[in-house]
């Protein structure tokens, strides 16, 4: 073995070299294989994605510039399909002014090295992102073995990048369709809530409401690549609506109504929880108001937890 090279390559990790010159190809494969790495290889973009997709490496080195297919557009393709974007992509490139490096991060990659390459280097970085690839797909396998309902949304486009099954679940159920993304209201919502969140401010969190059943959405923490956390809970209110409604003899919706009230929701976010104009939520509560006996939204609210001392524990 080469004593120059180290030995770092964690076990049965497997490197998948993108480059369309053949010589380049052969220095790599052989200073990775002498480190203990299972060695891949693909000269254009097309075959890329094929080996990437078939073989499911543990990181990809990739040529920036090649005829056809670029770097580039191989990196964008790997991070658009979810059984490959969570693959950490190095980018190898002899353009390194701002423009490329900035394009080179821009379509998902984690690193880059600048040709010609040096292998020392390159084996040293891969190792790097490697732990940090294992550490967060054990973090995600944990969540799952947990039945935790856990995505990872990408900003820029709203694409789910990651999530357990349980989070997959809940969103076939309460918001069908968005296979992959996030519809453009939610998206939309995660993003104002990133801007708060990184002026220091606390992110609220975001009810949907499916009949008695609620989820409730929380922002966590960014990834560090243009991601961030939801965390779906899910909780079912029948009993409570149920208890409204033979205590005050009110409707369905009036219920619902009175048990958002007692959250200290306003009539617009009522609305917006209820799929309902804040107009409708006022006719809603005056006829709650005179079912109850009361005129203001505190005393509605005091009179329902007396009446149903459980909204009080929520």
């Amino acid at each position: 073995m080469n004593p120059a090279l180290p030995e770092l390559a964690p076990a049965d990790a497997v490197v998948l070299v993108v480059d369309d010159v053949p010589d380049n190809l052969a220095v790599l494969h052989d200073a990775l294989d002498e480190s203990g790495y299972t060695v891949l290889v693909a000269t254009h973009g097309e075959g890329a994605l094929r080996r990437a997709a078939q073989a499911q490496p543990d990181i990809v080195l990739l040529d920036a510039v090649m005829p056809g297919m670029d770097g580039f557009e191989v990196a964008r393709r790997l991070k658009a399909e979810p059984s490959t974007a969570g693959i950490p992509i190095i980018f190898m490139t002899g353009l390194t002014d701002t423009q490329h490096v900035v394009e080179a991060f821009n379509a998902g990659g984690v690193d880059y090295v600048t040709k010609p390459v040096r292998t020392r280097e390159v084996i040293a970085r891969i190792a790097t992102h490697l732990q940090g690839a294992r550490q967060a797909r054990q973090a995600h396998q944990a969540l799952d073995v947990f039945g935790h309902a856990t995505l990872a949304v990408r900003l820029s486009d709203g694409r789910i990048t990651w999530q357990t099954p349980l989070a997959r679940q809940y969103l076939e159920s309460y918001r069908p369709g968005s296979v992959g993304f996030l519809d453009a209201e939610l998206i939309e919502w995660v993003r104002q809530q990133a801007e708060q969140a990184r002026a220091a401010h606390e992110p609220a969190s975001r009810v949907l409401v499916q009949g008695a059943r609620r989820l409730t959405l929380a922002l966590h923490h960014p990834t560090g690549d243009g991601e961030w956390f939801l965390v779906l809970r899910e909780a079912n209110d029948a009993v409570m609506l149920e208890a409204l409604m033979a205590a005050f003899r009110l409707t369905t919706r009036e219920a619902e109504v009175l048990y958002w009230v007692v959250q200290g929701k306003t009539n617009r976010d009522i609305g917006d929880i209820l799929g309902a104009s804040p107009a409708t939520v006022k006719k809603h509560l005056e006829h709650v108001f005179e079912k109850l006996g009361v005129e203001t939204r505190t005393a509605a609210a005091a009179l329902a937890m007396v009446r149903v001392p459980q909204l009080g524990h929520r």
